[in-house]
């Protein structure tokens, strides 16, 4: 038996009063913790990719600021590096779930969202991909897997289609073009697309006559560039990524090579910030890109706008634009359903995004909503021009920010 005190006495009731306190507020705690929504993110922030990973990847730093606002949730970011690789970006997705991610969001590269759509349908985790492009994804049945993104059809028809508008615009066409496009999943699913759409249009001037392709990770492409000059071809018609997209324009100038155009159907690299930063105002003018693009009036694009400036003041979101608005709306997306669903439950935030219908958004296109097949269908592409070092609104007219140049300046004439 031991003697117990006054003192002891009273020490012990202090001790049993915290206890009790702490005990009434961990029902406040645990609602805390359920308002918040843990997302794995995705990008290839190392490898061929690398630059354009970390694009992304100011997208998603600064998403979660303004999602407070809008939609009084908190999300807590869970990066991982795919490295450009699609074995580490399943395995990485793997990861990201047993260390607790209740969603994903990524990656940018279309074998790698094939990838880790396959993870997500398996562990029962939605996936929101970001950008990628290869129509297959959303051709599985998938129920967990969700594109705010064209595929590679749709980016195909809409910039094709201003390919035309284009050539009207400037009262002047080529006869004929050269396509060169990367073999990795993007390029090929790109290039069987042309293959199929193209010889249907016949408001298109062009006759392609002849096709190259290459591997993106490739550093050196003299070959591939002096097949495409001896071609004879008016155009270069070029379906690339940041890297392989620098790497064409030097040997193009190395061996005095002046089409009257380098033109992009759809596909990142040329209006890329690294793009301007490794060829200058010089080199990397008049390339044209046909992509899906920020609008820059939406009261969402100065939301987000004002965020990116004051967390990246050495950036500009103008080099960032389609990375950084899909990234974000991915983002979005899923504030959104964790909103509505009221739950982290994979099955119940996969049913909440199923029934998406988001208006107020910072790209070009209708109401961001999904199909049966978890598609985004309502996306539109912009054509860009880089003009000054920067990439420029040419088309539509009803967008435009200049009027587009075509034929451009061949490289020796350029100030």
């Amino acid at each position: 038996m031991t003697r117990v005190t006054r003192r002891d006495f009273n020490r012990l009731a202090a001790g049993s009063a915290v206890a009790g306190s702490a005990a009434l507020a961990a029902p406040a705690i645990v609602r805390a913790q359920g308002n918040k929504l843990k997302v794995g993110v995705l990008l290839p922030r190392s490898g061929t990719q690398a630059f354009i990973g970390q694009s992304c990847q100011l997208g998603a730093d600064i998403a979660p600021g303004p999602l407070r606002e809008m939609f009084g949730v908190d999300i807590e970011l869970m990066n991982a590096d795919t490295e450009t690789n699609v074995e580490v970006a399943r395995s990485r997705a793997e990861k990201l779930i047993n260390d607790g991610a209740q969603l994903l969001i990524g990656p940018f590269d279309s074998g790698a969202a094939a990838a880790i759509a396959q993870v997500a349908e398996q562990r029962k985790i939605p996936f929101v991909i970001n950008i990628a492009a290869a129509p297959q994804i959303t051709e599985q049945g998938y129920k967990y897997t969700f594109r705010n993104f064209p595929t590679a059809i749709d980016l195909i028809r809409n910039g094709l289609s201003l390919f035309r508008d284009l050539f009207q615009a400037t009262n002047s066409a080529p006869r004929t073009a050269v396509f060169m496009h990367v073999n990795d999943t993007f390029g090929q699913s790109m290039a069987k697309g042309i293959s199929a759409i193209l010889p249907r249009l016949d408001y298109l001037p062009f006759k392609v006559v002849d096709t190259i392709s290459y591997d993106p990770a490739a550093r050196d492409l003299s070959v591939e560039v002096a097949k495409a000059k001896a071609s004879g071809a008016d155009m270069v018609m070029l379906v690339s990524r940041l890297n392989d997209a620098i790497l064409l324009v030097r040997e193009m100038v190395k061996q005095r090579w002046s089409p009257q155009g380098i033109m992009s159907p759809g596909s990142p690299g040329m209006y890329e910030a690294q793009f301007y930063k490794a060829l200058g105002p010089r080199y990397s003018d008049y390339a044209i890109s046909n992509v899906p693009w920020y609008n820059p009036n939406a009261a969402l694009t100065k939301r987000v706008e004002a965020a990116f400036n004051k967390q990246f003041p050495k950036e500009k979101l103008m080099f960032h634009a389609l990375n950084v608005g899909f990234t974000f709306e991915s983002l979005m997306i899923a504030a959104d359903a964790f909103k509505r669903a009221g739950s982290t439950d994979g099955t119940a935030l996969a049913d909440a995004i199923r029934k998406t219908n988001i208006a107020d958004r910072m790209m070009v296109g209708g109401p961001i909503s999904f199909d049966a097949k978890g598609q985004n269908t309502q996306i539109a592409s912009a054509c860009i021009q880089n003009r000054g070092g920067q990439p420029v609104v040419v088309l539509p007219s009803s967008a435009a920010q200049a009027k587009p140049v075509f034929p451009v300046p061949g490289w020796t004439q350029r100030g």
